[in-house]
């Protein structure tokens, strides 16, 4: 079992992490994670975020279509001759 303190980090409070920890639970530097907070508890939780266009598209079947759509005439300095 690993322990460690609340420290004060500006105006906000941390705790570092032990290296071995991080390994174990496969987070890394810089990597995003989910913080859960309840009664006596904080849970982290590493957030997967896709790493392609691949990735972040592979559940799209769909077949997108742009539409054009009229936003009303010029009022301003948005012309451009």
């Amino acid at each position: 079992m690993l322990y460690g303190t609340i420290q004060r980090w500006g105006n906000s409070q941390g705790i570092r992490i032990p290296k071995g920890a991080l390994a174990a639970s496969h987070i890394g530097e810089n990597d995003a994670v989910e913080i859960i907070a309840e009664k006596n508890t904080i849970t982290l939780r590493k957030v997967n975020r896709p790493k392609s266009l691949d990735e972040l598209f592979a559940g799209y079947h769909g077949d997108y279509q742009p539409v054009e759509f009229d936003t009303g005439a010029d009022v301003g300095l948005e012309v451009i001759d």
